[in-house]
């Protein structure tokens, strides 16, 4: 793709324009880091269009706050009183979701990623946002928690347009042949190789 220009053109029928807005789904999957670094720097690029963003952080532990989300949030308040770029969600399985308190939901695991499995489908289906990551969402799948098919069906017949990013290692088959762009961070160097912890500003 020399300078951004597709090789080939598929005889569809559609404009340039139409083809450009096109949904996406987008994974990234791989073993190094970067998988949530890239798709938060996509959700940056989203708020400066305009766009309705909404993160669900799957696995990580509530208490674990990513410099991005920091900044994301921030940028949703500014959103909110400036009515400059667009809203911003971020949601952690961690803390029970946001729309879902129960007691002891956070225990299990399973059952929290269920429902957050649950609310994004509700939102896929509604139109709710322009632009979603989903953080680690391959381990659920992987573990069978969450049924890929389902997973799958749900993203293939999503209406409107509306992006989805998913990240995390060993992302099942069905939702690499199903994504527009698949990117595998394969490790060519790290630095915990050479014994250096994780640092403030780069690992979170």
């Amino acid at each position: 793709m020399p300078q951004g220009v597709p090789s080939t053109v598929p005889a569809d029928g559609l404009t340039t324009r139409q083809r450009r807005r096109r949904p996406l789904l987008l994974v990234h999957t791989g073993a190094n880091k970067g998988k949530s670094t890239a798709a938060f720097g996509l959700a940056l690029r989203q708020w400066t269009a305009g766009s309705s963003i909404a993160v669900f952080q799957f696995v990580k532990s509530a208490k674990w706050r990513v410099g991005e989300e920091t900044a994301l949030r921030a940028l949703g308040d500014v959103h909110r009183d400036t009515g400059q770029g667009g809203p911003v969600e971020w949601h952690k399985m961690g803390e029970g979701w946001s729309w879902s308190r129960k007691a002891g939901t956070e225990s299990d695991h399973a059952e929290a990623a269920r429902e957050g499995w649950a609310e994004i489908r509700r939102r896929l289906e509604a139109g709710a946002h322009d632009f979603y990551v989903l953080d680690e969402f391959t381990y659920p799948l992987k573990w069978g928690w969450i049924d890929v098919d389902e997973v799958v069906e749900v993203f293939t017949h999503r209406p409107g347009y509306q992006h989805i990013v998913v990240t995390g290692r060993d992302a099942p088959p069905a939702l690499t042949d199903a994504a527009d762009l698949v990117t595998e961070m394969t490790k060519i160097k790290h630095p915990m190789d050479a014994g250096q912890k994780g640092q403030k500003g780069i690992e979170w």
